[in-house]
């Protein structure tokens, strides 16, 4: 017990040593801390921690003052150096053959390109290229290949259509009960010598007898308003920018005082084995609009002496190659197709004396416009003053405009009939307020009540064949159309829709613009577009030439939103009824502003923003 009362050594010591530094200067304090130190590092020094000689102690000296490095007072912490490395490699002798066994045989890349999924192409044997001198890797992903196959090019031909078979006439959609209303519309022409309107087919001066019989087999009784005005102003020789709704007779209202002028001045036509001149080039934005307009003009210029062809992608090259060859007056075409023969040089443009873009607003996009101005920028083109110019569209923006005027004449004429990128009153328009998880089963609920001749538009592809698939296990009989099906079966599944053997075509915007098909009374949006003149051209497929017709729209808040007040306002010029839910969703009913009268048109000629059109009539 006696020994607990005694004092500890180290204790003594410590107190000794601090009575001692009592009344000592400033250099003898820092003296005795770092004694005191050091004889901490030594009792760490048993740790795995080992002290250096740079952390003896932990204070530094900074303005005179004591600075304490480290909050963490109990602790010391090393840091070794490493040590120079004395390791030299062995120089490999050049002599010894041995260096060339540790390479991987054939054999064995045999067994693994066998046994491997992915099989390596002749282009694929080295991930690396040379390039000025260097090795350059391929790809960031040094232990990965991958293989891009060329698809294959497609062996479908067509089928031949005999211009002597009178049922070529039969698919041709009839007026309808409103079509005298179209009198109703109001048109504007603007720009300088505005030639007359005529009234009738009859009217036209020195028309051809066969060119006549034609039109009666088409059972055209009366022109509609595009007609009416855009016939004299190509048969006069002007370049024309036309506008009108869908269904109103855009193709027949250029093709016919094409086909007019073609047959009162004839030229020669220039062909020879390696290749071929047309002298009128109309060009679309998809395949099936351009067949379509292809048959337009086989039906007018039966009998006549004028050939035609169509080329467009799907299809066999070297079949469509040797058409061409063959020469023909009026080429019909798609951009892609199109570059690829004059890029080869079958097709030239040297006697190019017409130029039509249709549904030009989307010939203009962002995607399209480079295979146009390679077209229209080419050495054998006419120029603007050498060649006669026309382009039309149901919808036909500012934007596009200004694009536009610059492949027109100068003195061109503008002809808007109706209201600018707005929907046929005809058309019925029905919304309904949906979300993501509930689309599916209000689209299966509106169709079981009748689904003959509907139109189901949707954004992706896919979704197009998983959509066709659903409503057949439905007992709805559908088909699907779209970009990445082969092109023998987009003309089988549009043939089948056409014949009424499927009730339901489920689409994508490849069918959204120019299709004329006589059966289609619904259309039905699944999925809304992304802008509003989509929505008018998908509606427009319907209630055609005075026609009556449905559209059905699912309208998502989460993800149509931005099309709330565009909808209002084509709500709003077609006298169509604006859901209540609908005005909630848009802030500001632009449709009532009574005073803007470019906004009550729908829009205008740009040139008359600008000033820079002397002339403009309304009839």
């Amino acid at each position: 017990m006696n020994s607990l009362n005694k004092p500890i050594a180290n204790e003594s010591s410590k107190n000794e040593n601090i009575s001692i530094t009592r009344g000592r200067g400033r250099g003898f304090l820092l003296k005795m801390i770092g004694k005191h130190s050091s004889e901490k590092s030594v009792n760490l020094s048993s740790s795995s921690i080992l002290p250096t000689e740079n952390m003896k102690s932990n204070v530094v000296v900074h303005n005179q003052d004591l600075v304490k490095k480290s909050s963490f007072q109990d602790y010391e912490y090393t840091y070794e150096i490493p040590a120079r490395s004395t390791y030299i490699p062995p120089e490999p002798n050049e002599n010894d053959k041995s260096i060339y066994d540790d390479g991987i045989s054939s054999e064995k890349s045999g067994n693994l390109s066998s046994s491997s999924s992915i099989l390596p192409t002749e282009n694929m044997k080295s991930n690396v290229v040379v390039h000025n001198q260097d090795l350059v890797k391929k790809s960031s992903f040094p232990e990965c290949e991958y293989i891009y196959e060329i698809p294959a090019r497609s062996t479908y031909i067509p089928p031949d259509i005999n211009e002597n078979d009178e049922s070529i006439y039969d698919d041709g959609i009839s007026s309808g009960i409103n079509f005298e209303k179209f009198n109703d519309i109001e048109v504007k022409v603007n720009g300088k010598n505005i030639p007359e309107a005529i009234e009738s087919f009859n009217t036209l001066n020195n028309i051809p007898e066969q060119l006549m019989d034609n039109i009666k087999m088409c059972n055209f009784v009366k022109p509609t308003p595009i007609q009416k005005y855009s016939i004299p102003i190509i048969l006069s020789g002007k370049d024309l920018m036309a506008t009108a709704q869908t269904g109103s007779g855009k193709t027949v209202a250029y093709v016919l005082p094409i086909i007019q002028k073609l047959l009162m001045d004839p030229q020669t036509l220039v062909k020879d084995r390696n290749h071929s001149e047309p002298q009128v080039v109309i060009m679309a934005p998809t395949r099936e609009l351009a067949v379509q307009i292809k048959m337009v003009v086989l039906k007018l210029t039966r009998g006549t002496g004028i050939s035609s062809f169509v080329c467009y992608g799907g299809t066999l090259v070297s079949h469509q190659k040797n058409q061409i060859l063959k020469g023909c007056h009026i080429l019909v075409a798609t951009p892609g197709r199109l570059n690829e023969f004059v890029q080869h040089g079958f097709i030239t443009f040297s006697s190019v004396r017409f130029f039509v873009l249709d549904e030009v607003d989307k010939m203009l996009d962002i995607e399209s416009k480079p295979d146009i101005d390679k077209i229209l920028d080419h050495f054998s083109m006419p120029s603007i003053m050498n060649r006669q110019t026309i382009m039309l569209s149901a919808t036909l923006p500012d934007a596009t405009q200004h694009l536009a005027k610059f492949y027109l004449n100068k003195n061109y004429l503008f002809l808007a009939v109706g209201i600018i990128s707005s929907a046929s009153k005809d058309i019925k328009q029905t919304f309904f307020l949906v979300n993501r998880f509930n689309k599916r089963e209000i689209l299966s609920n509106i169709l079981k009540k009748d689904s003959v001749g509907t139109i189901v538009f949707v954004k992706q592809k896919w979704t197009a064949d998983f959509l066709a698939t659903y409503l057949c296990e439905k007992n709805i009989p559908s088909t699907s159309i779209h970009g990445d099906r082969l092109q023998d079966m987009r003309e089988i599944a549009l043939n089948d829709f056409r014949n009424r053997k499927m009730n339901v075509l489920v689409a994508t915007t490849v069918a959204a613009r120019g299709l004329d098909i006589k059966c289609v009374n619904h259309v039905l949006n699944y999925d809304m577009p992304l802008e509003i003149e989509e929505y008018v051209q998908r509606i427009g497929r319907t209630g055609r030439l005075g026609n009556k017709g449905i559209a059905t729209s699912l309208f998502d808040p989460e993800e149509d939103y931005l099309l709330v007040d565009p909808i209002i306002t084509t709500l709003a010029s077609a006298n169509q009824e604006i859901p209540n839910w609908l005005l909630k969703l848009g802030r500001e009913a632009r449709y009532n502003d009574a005073n803007d009268d470019i906004d009550k048109f729908g829009g205008s000629d740009i040139r008359i923003i600008s000033n820079s059109v002397d002339e403009c009539e309304e009839w």
